[in-house]
């Protein structure tokens, strides 16, 4: 592939660097800060991150056992998070080659109406279960989670950004 101007060859993801990542996001989803509607999903930025950097290591199938695990926590419907996760890692897969030509912040705006339809699905199978509206602030998690983009995309693409080999001879 052809890389477009001024942007770094990275070296590849460490597997065991990406499954800490989304652990490390499944376990702060964990963490009891309260029911609040518009707190981001922040296995889900991880999950997109992924499917559009490397989605030969992350797929649908690591989504829907993400989505499982999220159902098991908050005691939801089985398979709401899991159907929700693996659309979005679908559609992630889907646009990853078109999102990677695109800067950090119009890749944020690409991504959004991937982390919309996730959370319509959602709420979908929430309402359709018996669930109640949460109203308005349900419109602030997607837009959080593409302001948490540019975030995602500084951290974690770190540790891609070193040399293949440590030389002091070397200007890189």
């Amino acid at each position: 592939m052809i890389m477009p101007k001024g942007q770094p060859l990275l070296m590849p993801a460490r597997p065991l660097f990406i499954a800490l990542s989304l652990l490390a996001a499944l376990a702060f989803n964990m963490l009891p800060l309260g029911r609040v509607v518009w707190t981001p999903d922040l296995v889900m930025v991880l999950l997109v991150f992924w499917g559009v950097h490397q989605p030969q290591r992350v797929g649908m199938g690591v989504a829907f056992a993400m989505g499982i695990c999220m159902d098991v926590y908050q005691a939801a419907l089985l398979g709401q998070h899991a159907l929700a996760y693996t659309a979005l890692m679908y559609g992630a897969i889907f646009a990853h080659r078109r999102l990677l030509w695109f800067s950090v912040p119009s890749q944020a705006l690409q991504v959004l109406p991937l982390f919309v339809v996730a959370h319509a699905i959602e709420l979908l199978v929430r309402l359709l279960a018996g669930g109640i509206v949460p109203g308005i602030e349900g419109l602030a998690a997607p837009v959080l989670e593409a302001a948490l983009w540019p975030l995602a995309s500084w951290v974690l693409l770190a540790p891609q950004r070193r040399p293949p080999d440590r030389d002091e001879n070397r200007p890189l």
